[in-house]
């Protein structure tokens, strides 16, 4: 479903003439939200990120000072760790949707990836940026995913 809205590519200098996406109101909020997740988490950093009609792509910087090296999650209750900041920000656009009587649902999975190096953040970033207009060249063919 295309709950976010619509993507578009008109003559606008806000979009710089950019495809974007035309926000439904749950789509603004799915926006703001994102922007606000370093006011509940404050070791991540946003990076790139778009919201779709359907889906989002965002790239996040998880940068906690008490972890100086990789360490798979553990059995039990999880914080501070992206599947709690991903559970997090996906809760709070439902219960706004909830709260206001907007017709919303989450897919029940994410895609998660670590970035490794800069070439491969270069590529994604680039990804994420010219998301909005292969979806107006492709739409949301299943095709076209990120490898």
């Amino acid at each position: 479903m295309h709950y976010f809205g619509d993507i578009v590519s008109d003559d606008n200098p806000e979009t710089h003439n950019y495809a974007s996406l035309q926000p439904t109101p749950i789509g603004q909020i799915a926006h703001n939200n994102w922007l606000d997740i370093p006011n509940h988490f404050p070791f991540v950093e946003l990076d790139e990120f778009v919201i779709m009609p359907n889906h989002m792509h965002g790239i996040l910087y998880i940068n906690r000072e008490d972890k100086f090296d990789w360490q798979p999650n553990k059995f039990g209750s999880q914080s501070r760790n992206l599947a709690s900041i991903i559970r997090g920000y996906k809760a709070s656009v439902k219960t706004h949707a909830t709260t206001n009587n907007i017709e919303f649902a989450w897919q029940p999975r994410y895609y998660d990836r670590v970035i490794r190096n800069e070439r491969e953040y270069a590529n994604v970033r680039q990804y994420i940026f010219n998301n909005p207009d292969n979806w107006l060249l492709n739409g949301d063919d299943v095709n076209n995913l990120y490898p």
